[in-house]
């Protein structure tokens, strides 16, 4: 048995990809089209780890998709917790779980999906802005 991928629904592709893709780093791997089913995937993973992967799945005809919580969260692990979050903030994103401990963080795609974000290694040592900022929202 192999792992292959998560799927979480969209409804705006290019929103969903300026947050997966370039907010958080992760690399499009490969994209269908399926004008029969009229929908798109497109598959993602963090650099150098494309064993697990994303799969974003956008339905052309619009729907609304809620129960984001249900599904609990994606994790991913971090060189730096700190210019991970920065980028993020640079990006728009809503840090609704800030590194204050500098281990863990919380963000949310366009989508509401929670996504972890986890310091490599050793926790960083705790610094501002991070230190002190308190939660927004829920994760």
């Amino acid at each position: 048995m192999k792992y292959l991928h998560t799927m979480v629904r969209v409804t705006d592709i290019e929103q969903s990809l300026r947050f997966y893709r370039d907010a958080l780093g992760l690399v499009e791997l490969r994209r269908q089209e399926n004008d029969k089913g009229r929908f798109t995937l497109v598959f993602l993973a963090a650099p150098g780890d494309e064993d697990a992967q994303v799969e974003l799945t956008y339905n052309w005809d619009p729907q609304t998709y809620d129960g984001g919580r249900n599904f609990g969260h994606l994790a991913y692990a971090v060189d730096d917790i700190y210019a991970t979050c920065k980028r993020l903030m640079e990006h728009g994103v809503t840090i609704n779980r800030p590194p204050r401990d500098g281990h863990m963080a919380f963000v949310r795609s366009p989508d509401n999906i929670s996504i972890e974000l986890l310091q490599k290694n050793a926790r960083l040592a705790p610094a501002e802005p991070w230190a002190s900022m308190p939660n927004t929202g829920v994760w």
